[in-house]
């Protein structure tokens, strides 16, 4: 029996599955395409949230609008990706499989790391859980012989460390994503087309050798981690005295009409300052200029040189539709026109509470009325920097967050505007018209104001993961200050989709019924209304 065990041991350790098998291809600069055809078209029809590059090495994309990364027809980036893409398509055709599942995937079957193999045209239906096991860098290798297709609302699901960018799939055929799928990785299709329809979501990216991209109402969006660049954005310029400054103007009049709040200093250094009740603003009224307002003027055209020569990352290249659920990351953006916002623009910044983001625009910016712009996972006010290059017009009942400099242009706030923020111009007349502005990060020298950051203060609650997909949890950050609370969530229609009382410090919400998309929250308490936010769910 002794000489025997060894060789039983052995036969054990065969029987194992070896999750290290898979070894991830190297993508090179596709890593940086969310979709991508070697040869074909890539088109866009619906409202379409694009985080990644997007491009074709022959042929056009089409109907995109504004993404969130660069757009590439046929030029030294496009061919650069080609000759990657065939690289890591021919690493993952040279892997070696050690499973052999059944074409049906999903139905909630859970595969560990490794490389798989199917033979055929391949389903996925319901849920497809990939459990990394708690192993770092655990990869997951799918190889499909065939068509891949999805079926309705069918989900990747990501499970103890497994990320998206570990996931690989390889398909000889089709790839067509029925609506509501949420796929996990980076799929690449060989000598045929990928289509995505309507509410499906991609964390990953779907790269062709030869066929059609075309995707139709999506949410798709690079995968992060794998050695991918952390984005914090550029270096945020230093305010000097404009930080003291809600509103002002270097060289024109700034006049308000109706009942204004401001959180800062109002002034002008070459006009008259009127129509501002001192009891609606908490800082100081300069009426006249004066060596604050000399200062703000001397201090506020360094701010905008510096932001005007920073170089540009992304180009949006429609600057008529900018909005429109637009999501970005921290970056510094350009726009070479003049700007309408419309609707509601996103600023993402991926959990890092330090994060600047820069729009540079050259040309005037006008906005509908309610348009938008919110913050979502950690993004902050004070590091987000608007460069305009014209007038300003922010019309009715608007939100917008950040410093706003508008160069040689006037600057119009209509009724009911709120800015976390400042609008500043260094030539042109400010004029306000029942507004709300709090300017942020006031440092304490700034006369008549006590605070060093109007927008910085703490959550009563925190909502962690977000984005979420099974749940979300609520907990209560200061037990003493708050005991219970009411939790309602909105769609982005407005109409409430989720009410749950929150009466232990620590509360998990199921939310496995919330559809792939952007949600609003309100917490209440006393019947008041303590916090607002927004989260993202990625079912």
């Amino acid at each position: 029996m002794k000489r025997k065990l060894p060789f039983v041991i052995t036969i054990a350790l065969l029987s194992i599955p070896n999750i290290h098998f898979g070894q991830a291809p190297n993508l090179g600069t596709t890593a940086n395409f969310v979709l991508f055809s070697t040869d074909g078209a890539v088109s866009n029809s619906g409202i379409s949230q694009i985080t990644g590059n997007v491009g074709t090495n022959n042929g056009s994309c089409t109907f995109f609008g504004n993404v969130n990364g660069g757009m590439h027809e046929a030029d030294g980036v496009s061919a650069q990706c080609t000759a990657d893409l065939l690289i890591a398509y021919n690493q993952l055709n040279a892997t070696v499989p050690t499973f052999f599942p059944a074409p049906l995937l999903g139905n909630g079957q859970t595969l560990v790391a490794g490389v798989y193999s199917i033979s055929a045209a391949a389903t996925l239906n319901l849920d497809l859980i990939l459990d990394a096991q708690g192993i770092p860098g655990a990869v997951f290798i799918i190889l499909i012989q065939g068509p891949l297709s999805t079926n309705a609302n069918s989900k990747v699901k990501l499970i103890n460390g497994a990320l998206a960018c570990n996931v690989y799939w390889k398909v000889e055929g089709l790839v067509s994503m029925a609506s509501g799928t949420s796929m996990k990785g980076t799929v690449i299709a060989n000598n045929a087309a990928i289509n995505m329809n309507a509410g499906d979501t991609l964390e990953g990216r779907v790269l062709s050798t030869a066929g059609a991209v075309t995707v139709d109402g999506v949410f798709a969006y690079t995968p992060i981690g794998c050695g991918s660049p952390a984005l914090t954005g550029p270096i945020a310029p230093v305010l000097n005295s404009v930080a003291c400054y809600a509103l002002f103007s270097s060289t024109g009049p700034t006049t308000n009409v109706g009942v204004t709040y401001a959180t800062g200093d109002v002034g002008s250094n070459s006009g008259l300052t009127t129509g501002y009740n001192a009891l609606n603003i908490t800082g100081t009224i300069h009426p006249i200029p004066d060596g604050s307002t000399s200062a703000c003027a001397t201090d506020l055209l360094v701010v905008y040189n510096y932001l005007n020569l920073l170089p540009a990352d992304i180009e949006l290249l429609y600057p008529a539709q900018f909005g429109g659920n637009l999501v970005l990351t921290p970056h510094t953006y350009i726009m070479n026109g003049a700007v309408t916002f419309t609707d509601t623009l996103y600023l993402n910044a991926l959990n890092d509470s330090n994060a600047v983001f820069v729009i540079q625009i050259n040309g005037a910016v006008s906005t509908s009325t309610y348009s938008k712009v919110l913050l979502i996972n950690g993004a902050k006010s004070r590091n987000v920097y608007w460069k305009i290059d014209g007038a300003l017009d922010i019309n009715d009942y608007s939100e917008f967050k950040g410093t706003i400099i508008c160069n040689n242009g006037a600057i119009n706030l209509n009724t009911g505007v709120t800015i976390d923020g400042r609008a500043l111009t260094t030539v042109g007349a400010l004029s306000t018209s029942a507004v709300t502005v709090d300017a942020t990060n006031i440092p304490l020298n700034c006369s008549n104001l006590s605070v060093t950051d109007i927008e910085g203060t703490t959550n009563v609650v925190s909502i962690y993961p977000n984005p979420f997909t099974e749940y979300t949890t609520v907990q209560i950050n200061d037990p003493s200050q708050l005991t219970e609370a009411e939790l309602r969530i909105y769609n982005v229609f407005g109409q409430e989709i989720l009410n749950a009382i929150i009466l232990q410090q620590t509360t998990i919400i199921p939310t496995n019924n919330l559809s792939s998309g952007i949600y609003f929250y309100k917490v209440i308490h006393q019947n008041k209304i303590v916090q607002t936010g927004t989260l993202i769910s990625q079912q």
